[in-house]
């Protein structure tokens, strides 16, 4: 389970995406060169031929070749989300899964457009089918994505598709969301058709929609990436705060009837939670292209500021730091009291490289320096709190 958002301001895009996955599952932050097309291309089930590469910036689960969300250099984010329909995705052989389909749009388009055309044609090509957790449970995807001038919502059930343009902002999550107001389809949906209609209606909404009662009203009036921060790290029951604040709110403890206790930093004990975060700000050409990077739990992480495509912290792609990340992510669970001590230590770090990566965003040499010293004040906080 997931939620993905985004926000268009004119000369910019705001996106941002909690990946919620099996409790323990890590998921590594990397970066990837360019590559030429040629020669065959081994993603997660299934071989294909390879097109070539654009420089990107994943997030990717460790057992998997695709991503969950990420950027690449002409500013395009993809992510992600599980969707239940009438198609049964046990019933279809391995092909491409929702995660290739994020990579391979990254891959190989320069614009929101040019990925939407990307992954319906690789969809039409190869299929879509094959476990999206380690050792089992395939499921479908919906896709949000986005460039600094526009995005797209795009939802399938196996090789069948529907697309709409975004007007202003959007939140996804895991549902279908698409009625009749869509733009582009396969060739299988009917003119005028409801794709709501491919929906499974055995599986209740409220999954989704108690997480998108929060996220729709507040992507409309989210102005920043630190308002976006505090989007991602709600816990349901009161607005969190922006960077650097430290007035926390617990996760929730249990789930109820009616699906409250799903939340979108999500604590679903002993089956799913956030394994990591992303906002990225999209700007037309001219502005830095930015991002913010989160493991485990947004609310106990720390959102690392970063430039893609290729200025990260190696620190980000090992899995030791998505272990130390995760048990603090399990101790604000465990612990009511816990999360506030966290964020007493977290936080001010947090704030402090925002601060010095508005300082340097302007300077490629400087940009490069602050990536090569940022990661020594998170591991002192993470000592510091005994992980």
């Amino acid at each position: 389970m997931c939620d993905t958002l985004c926000r268009l301001r004119g000369d910019r895009t705001l996106f941002a995406k909690n990946s919620d996955r099996p409790v323990g599952e890590r998921q590594l932050l990397e970066t990837y060169p360019s590559r030429p097309a040629g020669g065959e291309l081994r993603v997660t089930h299934v071989t294909i031929p390879d097109d070539g590469a654009c420089a990107v910036l994943g997030s990717r689960p460790e057992w998997c070749w695709g991503f969950e969300h990420g950027v690449n250099e002409h500013r395009v984010a993809i992510g992600n989300e599980k969707v239940w329909t009438v198609d049964d995705p046990r019933d279809v052989e391995p092909a491409l899964i929702g995660m290739d389909l994020v990579r391979l749009g990254l891959e190989r388009a320069r614009s929101a457009d040019q990925a939407i055309q990307v992954v319906t044609q690789l969809l039409e090509r190869h299929g879509q089918g094959g476990d999206c957790e380690a050792g089992g449970e395939p499921y479908w995807s919906s896709f949000l994505v986005t460039d600094p001038h526009g995005a797209w919502v795009l939802e399938t059930s196996g090789s069948t598709w529907a697309a709409r343009r975004v007007e202003d902002a959007a939140a996804i999550s895991n549902r279908i969301i698409l009625g009749t107001d869509w733009e582009r389809a396969s060739g299988d949906v009917p003119p005028g058709a409801d794709f709501d209609t491919w929906r499974d209606p055995a599986v209740p909404t409220a999954i989704g929609d108690v997480r998108l009662a929060v996220t729709r009203p507040a992507v409309v009036t989210t102005e920043t990436p630190a308002e976006m921060a505090g989007v991602l790290r709600d816990h349901g029951r009161a607005p969190w705060g922006t960077i650097g604040d430290t007035q926390t709110v617990p996760p929730p403890h249990a789930l109820a009837d009616d699906f409250t206790g799903i939340s979108v930093c999500m604590h679903l004990r002993d089956y799913q939670t956030t394994a990591a975060s992303m906002i990225a700000e999209l700007p037309e050409l001219g502005g830095v292209l930015r991002a913010w990077i989160g493991l485990a739990s947004p609310c106990s992480s720390i959102f690392l500021p970063v430039f893609p495509p290729d200025l990260a912290p190696v620190e980000l792609a090992d899995p030791a730091t998505c272990d130390r990340f995760d048990r603090l992510a399990r101790r604000a669970e465990s612990d009511v009291d816990a999360l506030d001590a966290i964020r007493a230590v977290t936080a001010p770090v947090e704030l402090a490289l925002w601060e010095d990566a508005d300082d340097v965003a302007g300077d490629p040499v400087a940009r490069r320096a602050f990536v090569e010293r940022c990661w020594p004040p998170v591991d002192a906080a993470l000592r510091s709190l005994g992980v």
